[in-house]
């Protein structure tokens, strides 16, 4: 069977966290990337008010809470991540009063908000940076200047190097070099000077004020860096990320950071909340980020980054929950943000990487925790391969040797409706320009397809918060990590403190359960038959089953009712 044989009126509306205290332990939070959203002014450029336009879209597809990329004022450098005034709509996407209005509207559809802050860097058009320029020393120390090494200082003063290629410092007019781990344009805070940690909680203060419900953090694992700034002894650190401790992310100092803005958030009502995009070498150390004094929830990139294979993808599902679990934070899962690669291009593209793509958004929606869906996943759309160099905005592009440059792929806004570009993106064209045949791909043509992309999230969802078995951990004995077995093990294993258990499976298939539920996951190419685990109620694709026994398709996914 397929989604569209689930027509069954579903009674719940709400997540199932709420009635255990925390709504964000459950939630699906959908990730706008503003400038690629809706256009309403006809610039070509999304904006707050397109925005606010489409959030029936979001409520109709049964999302809790929406995450907006940054739309402060900003010389757009790094499409918005480099904020000059954090109190501010930047003219290109509207003003505090579209911002108001969108919040409001959010609220008014049972759609919390959740905004970007930026607390590593500021712009270099900061009113702090142009005046630590001008020769201001008292503006200097709330960045990281530093005098060069070398005779007459022409060396930078270590060996780092920018997450976007190139030597993370550059030198100013009077010979003295600042620190950039992303572009020139973004140049770090200070930490450790008393008015940049000031600065940022009346930031907060400030949009908490107008009224969103919690923080995305940038680079939540980046403000503090080692003592000395010691030098890293090798290059291509941009790889290093994630994977190896670096004297410039993830440092212990952070955590205090995180423990006061928890403090500022737990003295406004309405369950605020603060997420960490933090990247940690283990998942032990990412689960630092989460204890019950800091932030509610962090990405989890290991879960991105994971291969189609059944055995990896144990092993990392396996070691996150088990690593939120010692802290009592729920996990989240996240397959594409505005960073990465689109999911069904990395799953291979084509039809085999969106019948792939289909079955890990519902291994995702599954699984113990919070989820996110990054604009455009729910109509299945592919990487864009074939951006001409001109029309690229992607810092890394330019500079090289850092990242790969080509996070524009992935940022082409996406289609509403129509048959031609820009598919009611708005009434002009578009900042980034969009394939020819995404027409078939838009909202208008997949909403009422039984078969589409759009309409199994819009099951999945529906029936995520019907099932009392999924979303946040619940019940279930709790059972040690180390328990845990290869997938198409001969072992029962049940998580610790999830109600989840993994049973013994086909090489190649993930089978697991939680209270009254089931999943399965075909990875393999070919169609795996095996016990029926329960009655089918959604499916990436058909699934053939006598109620005895059933023939998983390839590449796709199963919701079992047990």
């Amino acid at each position: 069977m397929t989604h569209e044989l689930t027509a069954v009126q579903l009674a719940s509306a709400s997540s199932n966290a709420d009635a255990r205290g925390g709504w964000w332990r459950d939630a699906v939070i959908y990730q706008v990337y503003v400038r690629s959203f809706a256009d309403s002014g006809g610039d070509g450029v999304g904006d707050l008010r397109g925005v606010r336009e489409r959030l029936p879209h979001l409520a109709r597809l049964g999302v809790d809470a929406v995450w907006l990329t940054p739309f402060y004022v900003s010389p757009q450098a790094d499409g918005g991540y480099d904020v000059a005034d954090y109190r501010a709509v930047d003219p290109l996407f509207g003003d505090l009063a579209d911002a108001d209005d969108l919040v409001r509207g959010a609220h008014a559809l049972g759609l919390r908000v959740i905004v970007d802050v930026v607390p590593n860097h500021t712009s270099a058009e900061h009113p702090w940076f142009r005046a630590a320029l001008a020769g201001d020393r008292a503006a200097r120390a709330r960045y990281l200047f530093r005098p060069g090494r070398g005779a007459d200082g022409a060396e930078p003063p270590n060996d780092w190097e920018s997450v976007f290629g190139g030597p993370a410092w550059t030198r100013v007019a009077d010979g003295e070099w600042y620190l950039h781990l992303f572009a020139p344009e973004q140049p770090d805070l200070d930490w450790a000077h008393p008015e940049v940690p000031a600065e940022f909680s009346s930031v907060l203060r400030f949009w908490l004020d107008l009224g969103v419900d919690g923080f995305r953090v940038d680079v939540a694992h980046g403000m503090v860096k080692a003592p000395g700034l010691p030098d890293i002894g090798r290059g291509a650190q941009a790889t290093l990320i994630g994977t190896e401790p670096l004297p410039f992310f993830d440092q212990d100092g952070v955590h205090e950071i995180h423990r006061s803005w928890r403090r500022l958030l737990d003295s406004y009502g309405g369950d605020r909340i603060g997420v960490a995009e933090a990247w940690a070498p283990t998942s032990e150390r990412l689960a630092l980020y989460v204890r019950p004094d800091e932030l509610h929830q962090a990405f989890n990139f290991r879960f991105l980054n994971c291969p189609w294979d059944t055995t990896a993808m144990r092993t990392v599902i396996d070691e996150s929950l088990a690593a939120t679990a010692s802290v009592g934070a729920p996990t989240t899962w996240v397959l594409s943000n505005h960073d990465v690669v689109r999911h069904v291009t990395r799953y291979g593209g084509g039809e085999r990487g969106l019948a792939r793509a289909r079955a890990a958004a519902l291994l995702m929606l599954a699984l113990p925790g919070s989820a996110y869906v990054y604009q455009g996943e729910e109509l299945g759309l592919p990487e864009v391969l074939d951006l001409p160099d001109a029309a690229r905005r992607d810092p890394a592009f330019h500079r090289g040797a850092g990242q790969e440059g080509l996070r524009d792929g992935c940022r082409v806004p996406i289609p509403w409706s129509g048959t031609e570009p820009p598919y009611g993106f708005g009434p002009a064209g578009s900042w980034l320009p969009q394939p020819a045949g995404w027409g078939g791909l838009s909202v208008a043509a997949q909403t009422g397809d039984p078969h589409s992309t759009l309409e199994l999230y819009r099951a999945a969802l529906e029936l995520r918060r019907a099932l009392p078995g999924l979303g946040a951990p619940g019940g279930g004995r709790s059972g040690a990590a180390g328990d845990s077995g290869a997938a198409g093990d001969s072992g029962d294993w049940e998580g610790p403190a999830t109600g989840m258990r993994w049973l013994s499976a086909p090489e190649g298939v993930l089978l697991f359960t939680r209270p009254d539920f089931a999943c399965t996951l075909n990875s393999r190419p070919v169609p795996v038959e095996l016990p029926a685990p329960g009655r089918p109620v959604l499916s990436s694709s058909p699934v053939c089953t006598d109620s005895r026994t059933v023939v998983l398709p390839p590449d796709s996914c199963t919701w079992w009712a047990m």
